[in-house]
């Protein structure tokens, strides 16, 4: 509960000090704004990182274009684990998927770093819908999840499907389609989301699980079939596909979202100048176009209403997890 305390404490400084002016909010703009990011240089949180970095020079904010720093490895944590002890000034952030703050406090026993202690929210920048599809080891004619939960419980031998990590949130979904169906589908975690889809293009795996944008190209060529997607409407970049709510799995709706932190001490002020000068980047038509590529939304927020969802969403997922039964240790 102290934790807890201290987290809506500090969110709360923040959220009132932001209605202040952003001009007011630094005495004079930063010179450089690094920016860490936890998985390699050319995936989807990358081009955020960088489409939003070049845009935050000659803002109230940073005089010029931010430095992204990649930090890839431990599941996006160790660029987290680099922010807790940077400078507090505003001068480094770190951008992260939900799943580094919302759920990975669920499944792994030591953590290096309190989510609600160590880091204050600033703005989410993206959000990406996750998808279930399916390829050539599967017969044509499963074209529902309830075709593929069908096709699972015939063929317990061929069951599986693939996630880009262990303990990813593509990862849950999988385990709690089958959990919930009755279905034993069997996890085959990957290093990333390419490697399992060229295996499911390839008749190595019969399913995988991921964000909806890393199918797209082979959906649209007929190398695989993109059964659904998780976002509460469906995803722009595949609208002919429906959503799992639409099939009657309202349960499996998620739409994960990269977010900027500062450290805990950052002052209020220079979070609300952050926060002010990424939702005006996002907004920027060159932005939103280059994330779009990569089967991103660009969507800003208040840092209020990161943190909000933030415990939302850890909220939702510590049940489920138990439900699951996963560890990092298991």
């Amino acid at each position: 509960m102290n934790t807890r305390r201290h987290f809506l404490h500090t969110l709360g400084a923040a959220t009132a000090l932001g209605a202040l002016s952003p001009l007011a909010a630094l005495a004079q703009a930063l010179e450089q704004v690094k920016i860490y990011y936890g998985f390699p240089a050319g995936s989807a949180g990358d081009s955020v990182a960088r489409r939003v970095g070049e845009k935050l020079a000659g803002s109230a904010y940073c005089r010029n274009a931010a430095v992204v720093e990649n930090k890839p490895g431990a599941g996006g944590r160790i660029a987290l684990e680099t922010l807790k002890s940077a400078p507090a000034d505003g001068s480094v952030l770190a951008l992260s998927p939900f799943s580094c703050t919302s759920i990975y406090p669920h499944i792994y026993s030591k953590l290096s770093y309190d989510p609600g202690k160590d880091f204050v929210p600033v703005s989410i920048a993206a959000v990406m819908h996750h998808g279930l599809a399916v390829g050539p080891l599967v017969p044509p004619e499963v074209r529902t999840v309830k075709d593929f939960l069908a096709w699972a419980k015939a063929n317990p031998n061929q069951a599986s499907y693939g996630s880009p990590a262990a303990g990813s949130t593509p990862h849950f979904i999988g385990a709690l389609l089958g959990l919930h169906n009755g279905v034993d589908l069997k996890h085959v975690p990957y290093r990333g989301s390419i490697p399992g889809v060229t295996d499911v293009v390839g008749g190595q795996i019969a399913a995988m699980v991921t964000p909806s944008g890393d199918f797209i190209p082979n959906h649209k060529a007929g190398k695989l079939r993109l059964l659904a997607t998780s976002g509460k409407a469906r995803s722009p970049f595949s609208p002919e596909v429906p959503t799992f709510a639409e099939q009657g799995f309202a349960e499996l709706t998620t739409e994960e979202w990269f977010g900027f932190y500062a450290p805990a001490r950052t002052p209020a002020s220079v979070v609300a100048t952050a926060n002010a000068a990424i939702n005006a980047a996002i907004k920027e038509k060159v932005v939103t176009d280059s994330l779009a590529v990569v089967g991103l939304i660009a969507q800003g927020s208040t840092a209020e209403e990161m943190a909000r969802s933030q415990r939302a969403e850890a909220e939702r997922w510590g049940p489920l997890v138990k439900k699951i039964g996963f560890t990092a240790d298991s």
